[in-house]
């Protein structure tokens, strides 16, 4: 099953209310729209995604809990880009001091801030090429890094401001956030389906 992609004059002129409106109207949908105003519908992750997403995001969680730097989300957040663009990554985390610094009702919205640690996974329907793309959106939007992982191939991506991607290969190691997310380890191999 592939994702949906909707564009018309009448859904570029919707306005971020009326589109978070749209969205809650078909909250079992997963939406996102992009700077161009083109809305995809994509279908839900098929149940090994949906694992490996679960596992990233109680890794993730934990840390934070220990840490107490900041706020995690679970993909089914979403995050109004400069752009104007819509996304929802499938794991992110915001440091308390630019979380704290939206008011109350923006952060009931599709909140208008670029998370400073995201993470896609790439499902078996997903293309490379375009989640690489997407990747880079975070870069441009503000985040200071970004992981994509292809447990199928048992690579990830990282994504740093002003660097080239750099590919890891094998799910032998861990993942280590560095600056961003200080002692965050993902423990990759928890992420095989085994």
């Amino acid at each position: 099953m592939t994702a949906i992609k909707l564009k018309s004059p009448v859904l570029e002129r919707l306005t971020d209310e009326e589109f978070y409106q749209f969205c809650m109207d078909n909250r079992d949908q997963r939406i996102e729209r992009d700077a161009q105003h083109q809305i995809t519908i994509m279908p839900p992750t098929n149940s090994e995604t949906g694992a490996y997403n679960s596992e990233l995001n109680r890794q993730l969680a934990n840390w934070n809990v220990e840490s107490g730097l900041g706020k995690t989300f679970d993909s089914s957040a979403g995050f109004t880009l400069d752009t104007g663009a819509m996304l929802s990554p499938d794991a992110s985390w915001i440091a308390w001091a630019n979380w704290n610094a939206l008011s109350s009702e923006d952060r009931r919205g599709f909140a208008r801030i670029c998370p400073d640690f995201v993470v896609e996974l790439l499902s078996p329907t997903d293309r490379l090429t375009d989640t690489m793309r997407k990747m880079e959106h975070w870069l441009e939007a503000g985040a200071r890094l970004g992981w994509l992982i292809a447990p199928a191939t048992e690579s990830v991506y990282i994504f740093e401001p002003g660097q080239p991607v750099r590919p890891v290969v094998g799910f032998d190691q861990d993942l280590v956030a560095g600056p961003v997310l200080p002692g965050f380890r993902l423990v990759l191999k928890r992420l095989r389906m085994e």
